[in-house]
């Protein structure tokens, strides 16, 4: 007797991720191959009656899973039920029409689910968005007219016990994969591919979601790879963001800019970001709250080669860490940020990070920990500004006000900040451009600064500079062999900074007055 190894292989990596993921498919719930409902495969065959008919099937027998073969297949639109599993193989491709017409009520979503329950889209197969033109993201081309119908590969909405593993997406011609205010999610080593130039094409996006663990996944986007949202002012809350790679062109984590709800209870740890414009951003701009929110063990890769991107919205626009707070329009809610920490940062950048309150609403709490900034090549500030992310305030005077100090890492307008190991290496020849200090901040009540350093040493302006600080204490400093001035304070009394526990005496001036 003859035996179909592929098969048989495939059935067992089939039958062990429905035990990992814990379907009613492992119990010996009934499994709908596709091919029973007519499913012939290729890509030139829509096949979206067929498959919805194995989902329908599955759905009306109380649930079970749907089982896509090996192979190439073209759909249209289609609805995912409660309880069913939808299974992709390995060597499973299931590309999204590019045509509005196959989509019908479920426009412009590859798959939907609206008010479902134990769900599940299982890999090691793929679903393809075609999506693979460059689109507004190449210099010169900020303002490309975009496409009236464009694809989103998942929409699932108002749905409960979420699982999503271990299989690709490629190529989503706008956002991957949106959930919209669904709780008990596990996003679990899903890889996203988008094509890096193509606008919009973001890759997880929980909107005021509940309950969301995103864990082992690698994400390449032409827009943000994990961005929170909210909406309606429902809160973003009790998410996990863990052991994840990430590539953006625009920001790799972030929590806004839609922002009308609040966002707490968020950790975001052992990730990995490369190659993006933005590392890691915070954006209120509709009136929300961001708290009780920790970032740790990171390491951030800013943009490799900023002349490929456009400089408008871009390159001009690039941050290791960026927080901000602004109100989108005049009759907008102001927002705050509160309890946030940063700690164990590891980031190559040629530009510094900026976090900036308003003087009507100061960034409270903040702990930065631990903050390893490698600059690694000459960048001029002369055009830079603070990142959009979006739709922005063109009357904020604080678009570039504080994105042009001479500084690694700007902090404006805070109330009780602790910045705790901050460490500035740059590359040789980097100071000499553009003589910058480690450390500056803004319009601040309650700062303790402990072990700030910047290497290399020389005339390159102060390590830190202090405006408006008060009450502030410096301590734990060393002042390395040929240091210039250490601190340099604007508009301070004489008490209002106390150094305390410092070893500066090798520096030129310890304390300059202006």
């Amino acid at each position: 007797m003859s035996i179909d190894h592929k098969n048989l292989v495939g059935r067992r990596s089939f039958l062990a991720a429905m035990a990992t993921a814990g379907t009613a498919a492992a119990a010996g719930a009934d499994v709908y191959d596709v091919r029973r409902f007519g499913v012939l495969g290729g890509r030139d065959v829509l096949e979206t009656a067929r498959f919805q008919a194995a989902l329908d099937a599955c759905s009306k027998a109380g649930g079970g899973t749907v089982y896509v073969p090996a192979g190439d297949y073209l759909s249209g639109g289609l609805f995912l039920p409660s309880r069913v599993s939808l299974y992709l193989e390995a060597g499973a491709t299931i590309y999204a029409s590019t045509r509005p017409e196959d989509y019908q009520e479920h426009a412009p979503n590859f798959i939907t689910a609206r008010k479902a329950e134990y769900i599940s889209i299982l890999g090691p197969g793929a679903l393809h968005g075609q999506g693979t033109k460059d689109l507004g993201r190449r210099p010169g081309f900020a303002d490309e007219p975009r496409p009236k119908f464009r694809t989103q590969v998942m929409l699932l909405e108002d749905c409960r016990d979420v699982t999503l593993r271990d299989f690709t997406i490629l190529y989503s011609d706008s956002w991957a994969c949106h959930l919209r205010t669904c709780e008990k999610v596990v996003v679990d080593g899903v890889t996203i591919f988008n094509n890096y130039f193509r606008t919009n094409s973001d890759g997880i996006d929980p909107d005021s979601c509940r309950d969301v663990r995103i864990s082992n996944c690698h994400i390449t986007a032409g827009d943000d790879c994990i961005c929170l949202k909210t909406h309606d002012g429902i809160p973003c809350e009790d998410i996990v963001v863990t052991n994840c790679t990430t590539e953006s062109i625009a920001t790799a984590i972030k929590l806004g800019t839609g922002s009308d709800g609040d966002y707490r209870n968020i950790t975001i740890s052992n990730c990995t970001v490369r190659n993006s414009t933005v590392g890691v951003g915070f954006f209120i701009k509709d009136g929300g709250t961001i708290e009780s929110v920790i970032v740790s063990d990171l390491a951030i890769e800013n943009l490799r080669d900023p002349s490929l991107v456009n400089p408008e919205r871009l390159s001009n626009m690039s941050y290791p860490l960026f927080v901000d707070i602004e109100k989108r329009r005049e009759d907008s809610r102001l927002g705050a940020i509160r309890n946030v920490m940063f700690n164990n940062i590891e980031i190559r950048s040629n530009n510094g990070i900026l976090m900036q309150g308003m003087r009507e609403s100061v960034l409270e709490n903040l702990v930065l920990h631990n903050i390893s900034l490698r600059v690694t090549q000459p960048y001029d500030y002369s055009r830079r500004a603070k990142h959009k992310g979006g739709d922005s305030n063109p009357h904020d005077d604080r678009i570039t006000l504080y994105a042009r100090q001479p500084s690694y890492c700007t902090l404006a307008n805070l109330r009780n900040v602790v910045v705790d190991n901050l460490q500035v290496d740059a590359a040789p020849g980097v100071l000499e451009a553009y003589a910058r200090s480690a450390l500056s901040v803004f319009n601040a009540q309650g700062v303790v600064l402990k072990s700030i350093a910047r290497t290399p040493t020389g005339d390159f302006g102060p390590v830190v500079e202090l405006h408006d600080v008060r009450p502030s204490l410096i301590t734990g400093c060393l002042a390395a062999p040929g240091t210039g001035t250490f601190l340099r304070t604007y508009g301070m009394a004489e008490d209002d900074v106390a150094l305390e526990a410092n070893n500066l005496r090798l520096a030129q001036k310890a304390l300059e007055r202006e």
